[in-house]
């Protein structure tokens, strides 16, 4: 192949979801207003945890930290997205690629470790409820977070290096709305068998690893429960876990969806449209999956509602 044909350090073009002027607008309305209900709805629960003293136990303290990854995470993709939708010129540069794509391994991995250990926290409260505040210390609680987010980013690094040994040929155009490594994987010149090999085992251990340990926990949850007294025992587990099963379910429900299968074997349109459920919709709704099926929220909020009233 000709050199003049290869290119080291590309600028990308993002296709996004559609090129029908028409489809833009309406599709730009959408997801503003997703973007924005997904912000204040995620900023509203870290303020309401960190306001209200009866939000402070451990379950709260990863649900704060999810809220702030789940912000994090969709402010990833989406500001670029919008302004993809109301402009002409879509391209991104070969650093803000990977600069994206970076973020975007980071907070989705974080994200999963989190539910992970909010997963084992939900089996303390309810094999040793007597114990719980003991077993999850602080420094425990403090532990896991840290480690998620080490292992995270020590994740993502890995993977931005092997991208960094790409090099592409002519085409630049990317179908989709964010740079993911799929799509761009597809369009480089060089050798990727090695690279989709390691990011397929790293990744799948990566990412599967706290889907198991989730898994297991509710496997154990669910033996304590059945050596319960019957109504009690499921109304405390579905209470307890409720929330938490929702937002594990949308979360890998897509993710696995997506990212566990071959290059040759990916499909643009099918990536997009899951896509924008874990980026988008899941960091959306979990604001309301932890306040409208949780009292202790929803009793927090009130009271953040009643010390507003009363200071007017």
């Amino acid at each position: 192949m000709g050199s003049g044909n290869l290119t080291i350090r590309p600028e990308f073009i993002l296709l996004g979801l559609s090129s029908e002027p028409g489809q833009q607008k309406l599709l730009f309305a959408i997801f503003l207003v997703m973007y924005i209900v997904a912000i204040l709805g995620n900023l509203l629960i870290i303020l309401l945890i960190i306001r209200d003293t009866h939000l402070h136990t451990p379950m709260y303290f990863f649900v704060s930290h999810l809220s702030l990854v789940d912000a994090c995470f969709t402010s990833v993709t989406v500001p670029k997205m919008l302004a993809n939708l109301v402009s002409e010129v879509k391209t991104i540069s070969y650093a803000g690629c990977l600069t994206q794509m970076y973020f975007f391994f980071a907070f989705g991995v974080t994200d999963s470790f989190l539910l992970a250990a909010m997963a084992y926290d939900r089996y303390v409260a309810i094999r040793s409820p007597l114990h719980y505040t003991s077993v999850m210390s602080r420094s425990l609680c403090v532990g896991f977070v840290a480690s998620s987010w080490v292992v995270s980013h020590l994740h993502s690094l890995l993977h931005i290096i092997l991208m960094t040994r790409l090099s592409f040929c002519a085409s630049r155009e990317i179908p989709h709305f964010f740079c993911d490594h799929q799509p761009v994987l597809a369009l480089s010149c060089t050798d990727t068998t090695f690279i989709q090999m390691l990011i397929f085992t790293e990744g799948a251990l990566v990412v599967l690893s706290p889907f198991v340990f989730i898994v297991v926990s509710y496997a154990l949850i669910l033996v304590t429960v059945l050596k319960l007294p019957s109504g009690s025992g499921w109304r405390k587990a579905f209470s307890t876990c409720g929330a938490h099963l929702s937002v594990v379910t949308l979360f890998y429900g897509t993710v696995i969806g997506v990212y566990f299968q071959p290059t040759a074997r990916y499909s643009a349109e099918k990536g997009r449209v899951t896509t924008v459920m874990y980026t988008i919709v899941t960091p959306m709704l979990n604001p309301f999956i932890y306040s409208l099926r949780n009292n202790d929220v929803k009793g927090a909020l009130r009271r953040a509602l009643c010390r507003k009233v009363e200071t007017q």
